[in-house]
């Protein structure tokens, strides 16, 4: 089967293979050559002897380089901060980003970028666009509104899957507009499936959230808990995930995800998440105001979504078609992340001595404790990052002054942003 798949190939290498199954091929055009991936058992064993793909691929490239048949032909010299081989490269060739000016599509964009992916990202740009890398010829930024299903409609001609992350994020942001809120979350949703299905698209993923839970005594909230949202946008979240399996069938392939709130820097930075916040007023204020602190909420590094989002792309169709799937790490209360953030902050401004924690009462009484054992049983997924890398991360930020003015500029802020350019 190997050698089939590689004979239409004239420089294509069989560099490893597994005969339970290969999950596909990837076309390493700084290589010029093909490599067969491997599954996920392979991969876990050479996670066990504490050995990276990337590099591991990066040193077979190296030995199909030195072959006789491959002399004079110069290797191309490292990318630093980037693997030269990534699973899951070419699965779904053209991808279309709804919300990639967002702030997980700002870091999600350069990454598909970087896996050879064509990537259309369909944004209404409240928060503007310009972090996205315009230059790459592989990226198309368009400025649409998933309202409008016809112009939608047309980008979607060609594209493979659909990530979709557009909408009016959080509980505060959505009851600033009820009837914008309602019309972007909810109204446009199964249009848009609808329109994505007619278009050809094969995979269509949807960014739900874990808040569709609500408040919950359990001491795992798994998939299959009773929907108990709280806020409308909860609730819209969860009604939309029936709405896409209703239009599913083997040639278009449905799944949802109930991401934990995301936290750490993006280029399209929010400072209005519970770490980010926290991790803000140590920097710059120098004491940490908790709203509540009993409250459990589980959270996300901003690169473990990312990495989420492309599992999704390369997983098999049987594994995750109609179904949905918990991600979070790390459930601690917002008083336990406030201390992680204190420490945290210390250690990298040692200078400013030690930082007060002040509380104060809030109305968001939202809290759970969710449960990520089906998506590491089912497709092998652990998040790899911590809360406390993503306050490391947004201290960096900040001394690299990429965060400047953070209290002040209301692009950091949905709400504030939307009040201020009439969002409708």
């Amino acid at each position: 089967a190997c050698v089939d798949l590689a004979a239409p190939r004239p420089l294509a290498q069989i560099m490893w293979a597994i005969p339970r199954e290969l999950l596909n091929i990837l076309h390493a055009e700084e290589a010029g050559c093909h490599i067969i991936t491997v599954t996920n058992d392979f991969l876990k064993k050479l996670d066990n002897i504490g050995k990276d793909l990337g590099e591991f691929s990066r040193e077979t490239v190296k030995m199909f380089y030195a072959m006789p048949s491959r002399r004079g032909i110069p290797f191309p010299p490292a990318i630093p901060g980037r693997k030269i081989f990534k699973r899951g490269l070419v699965k779904f060739k053209n991808v279309l980003i709804t919300g990639g000016s967002g702030y997980c599509g700002s870091v999600l964009t350069p990454q598909l970028l970087d896996m050879g992916c064509q990537v259309t990202v369909y944004d209404i740009q409240y928060y503007g666009s310009d972090f996205l890398p315009k230059d790459n010829p592989n990226l198309k930024v368009v400025k649409g509104d998933i309202r409008d299903v016809e112009h939608l409609a047309r980008e979607l001609e060609g594209i493979d899957a659909v990530l979709h992350l557009a909408c009016i994020s959080n509980d505060a942001s959505f009851v600033l507009d009820e009837k914008l809120s309602t019309s972007v979350n909810l109204d446009a949703f199964e249009p848009m499936v609808i329109a994505a299905k007619d278009a050809g698209v094969k995979r269509f993923i949807y960014a739900s959230t874990s808040s569709v839970y609500g408040v919950s005594d359990e001491p795992d909230v798994t998939e299959d808990h009773p929907q108990l949202p709280l806020t409308l946008y909860n609730e819209f979240k969860g009604l939309c995930e029936p709405r896409l399996f209703k239009h599913t069938d083997e040639n278009f392939v449905g799944v949802a995800f109930r991401p934990a709130t995301v936290c750490g820097y993006g280029p399209r930075q929010r400072l209005d998440v519970s770490v980010n916040i926290l991790t803000n007023h140590a920097v710059n204020k120098g004491k940490i105001t908790v709203f509540g602190g009993s409250q459990l909420r589980p959270n996300l590094h901003i690169q473990d979504y990312v990495d989420l989002c492309k599992l999704m792309l390369d997983a098999p169709d049987e594994k995750i078609a109609d179904d949905v799937f918990n991600c979070g790490f790390q459930n601690m209360s917002i008083m336990e992340i406030a201390e992680v953030v204190k420490k945290v902050v210390q250690e990298e401004f040692p200078e400013r001595g030690e930082l007060e924690i002040v509380t104060t009462p809030s109305d968001d009484n939202r809290s759970y404790h969710i449960n990520s054992d089906k998506i590491k049983r089912v497709l092998g997924f652990e998040p790899q990052h911590s809360i406390e890398e993503a306050v490391r991360d947004l201290c960096q930020a900040f001394r690299d002054g990429k965060l400047p003015d953070s209290f002040d500029d209301d692009g950091y802020y949905n709400v504030r942003t939307m009040q201020a350019i009439g969002a409708e």
